[in-house]
């Protein structure tokens, strides 16, 4: 199969690294006209360097109003929103505050709520469009050891479906990807806080796998790459008939025969 987005505009957030930025590249080497996003110029900068083909940048907090308006103004409409901008942390469940609640919501649902409710009429308005979500496994199964992460990534999924019947028969997709554990700096950093001990990187992930993610039967972390082929798939043209689906990208974490 042949992905072809010549022509088109992609707005993914949260992509001056780790999946992002992979899935940046992917749309780029697709033939889009990629809009990274992320708070500080400097590593967008660094980030645009390393996409080949048409690539620019803005430099936005979306959690905030500010930032929202900052990022639709430069960029007024697009043919494809990923939202990928999330954080993820583990805290005992008992001690997550009220404040760190409303970041995550704020940070993980909100952002793409906002930027969805502006792009999608347009996209609407022109019969064609595409809309994402970065998920979780964590959606599904939810991580004792950072629930409001889970708990987040669980609405999208109900996000991403009310989206979809109000984009019902305009030629316009809304979807959710469940991405699993996935190898990226962050998620490195996660690992060394749950794995004691300075053991060598490969024998901390596979340790990581082994005693807080047995179920994976990947029984490795996901390249992000892996992640980014799924978001250019339901990018293009040949997902025209997926929308309103949570589709898995997760090794096989989530124990269930139907999606």
């Amino acid at each position: 199969m042949r992905i072809d987005l010549s022509g088109k505009t992609a707005v993914v957030t949260g992509s001056s690294q780790g999946i992002g930025l992979a899935v940046a590249r992917g749309l780029a080497s697709a033939g889009a006209a990629v809009v990274l996003t992320g708070r500080s110029p400097d590593r967008l900068r660094e980030a645009a360097a390393t996409v080949e083909g048409e690539v620019r940048w803005v430099d936005a907090d979306l959690t905030t109003d500010e930032g929202t308006a900052r990022l639709v103004e430069a960029v007024p409409g697009t043919d494809v929103l990923v939202n990928n901008l999330g954080v993820f942390g583990s805290a005992d469940p008992l001690a997550i505050t009220d404040e760190e609640w409303r970041r995550y919501f704020e940070t993980n649902v909100l952002t793409g709520v906002r930027l969805t409710r502006h792009y999608l009429p347009g996209m609407v308005e022109r019969g064609w469009g595409r809309v994402q979500y970065v998920s979780s496994d964590s959606a599904v199964v939810t991580p004792a050891e950072m629930i409001h992460y889970g708990v987040s990534k669980t609405a999208l999924l109900a996000v991403h479906r009310g989206f979809a019947k109000a984009a019902a028969g305009t030629g316009v997709t809304v979807n959710s990807v469940l991405a699993g554990p996935t190898h990226t700096g962050g998620v490195e950093d996660f690992v060394r806080q749950l794995v004691p001990g300075d053991l060598p990187w490969e024998q901390a992930q596979q340790r990581f796998m082994r005693e807080h993610r047995p179920h994976s039967l990947l029984q490795r972390l996901i390249e992000p790459e892996e992640i980014a082929n799924m978001c250019c798939y339901l990018a293009s043209p040949l997902a025209s008939a997926t929308t309103g689906a949570a589709v898995r990208v997760d090794g096989g974490y989530v124990d269930a025969i139907l999606p």
